[in-house]
């Protein structure tokens, strides 16, 4: 069986799940069971696989099928310029969060020393992609799932930026720590209701202690607002990711 020939079935397996990306999802899947980048894979379409690598590959397509998610398949995700590891322990980096990266950039003039805070880091995307682009920052980042930070520290290692996060165990309830001059986090918001409307890639798959943000979706933002009033310096900044409809009362709560 050829490369084209594979993608082909693959496709059709994905197509007939309601996978609306399937041909891509396939070309990544092939590109990381042959370990060739997508273009070397799609220009070479006539060259043959062997029993292992379609093997592996059909395994591949049958947790995706199954609505698992591609990136958690492929252990990678791309968030704004960087590739951040990430597995089942962390939300999958959303390209809407790279707003809170530009927003944060706005406050943060080149060359500058700053104190900066992370609350509930995930994957560090958030935290990393910052240092990756101001270099004069002390870093603190903080989760509740010791899981979570594991993924985090791989990938300040993989920026090189093991040295300049620390890494913290806690929830934001019992943190208390010197000011800081920016405070960002991507808190859970997703309200009870809402948790069961979700996808089933993420409904069934990402992590609901980083997505339930209680009954109103609110628990987790006002803990967030409440304990940052505490933490920041004055004029300091908070940059907090909301829900689409949750605008007016976290504008209250503020």
């Amino acid at each position: 069986m050829n490369y084209q020939e594979i993608l082909n079935k693959g496709s059709q397996i994905l197509s007939a799940h309601n996978i609306k990306s399937s041909n891509l999802d396939c070309q990544l899947i092939l590109s990381k069971v042959l370990n060739k980048s997508r273009e070397e894979i799609l220009i070479n379409l006539n060259n043959k696989i062997n029993k292992k690598q379609k093997n592996e590959f059909d395994f591949y397509i049958n947790k995706r099928r199954n609505k698992s998610p591609i990136s958690y398949i492929l252990g990678y995700k791309f968030f704004w310029k960087y590739k951040f590891y990430i597995n089942k322990s962390t939300l999958i980096p959303r390209p809407e969060s790279e707003h809170l990266v530009e927003q944060a950039l706005q406050y943060m003039p080149i060359g500058k020393s700053m104190k900066i805070l992370d609350i509930g880091t995930g994957s560090g995307c958030l935290i990393v992609s910052l240092l990756k682009e101001r270099c004069n920052i002390s870093a603190t980042a903080i989760d509740i799932s010791k899981e979570a930070l594991k993924v985090a520290k791989i990938n300040a290692k993989l920026h090189h930026l093991g040295n300049k996060i620390k890494f913290f165990d806690i929830d934001i309830d019992k943190f208390n720590s010197n000011k800081y001059d920016l405070i960002l986090s991507n808190p859970p918001y997703i309200s009870k209701v809402d948790l069961n409307r979700l996808d089933d890639d993420v409904r069934l798959y990402e992590p609901k202690l980083a997505l339930y943000g209680g009954i109103t979706g609110f628990e987790e933002i006002k803990k967030t607002i409440k304990k940052s009033s505490k933490l920041l310096k004055y004029n300091g900044k908070l940059i907090i990711e909301i829900g689409d409809k949750q605008k007016n009362y976290t504008i209250k709560i503020l």
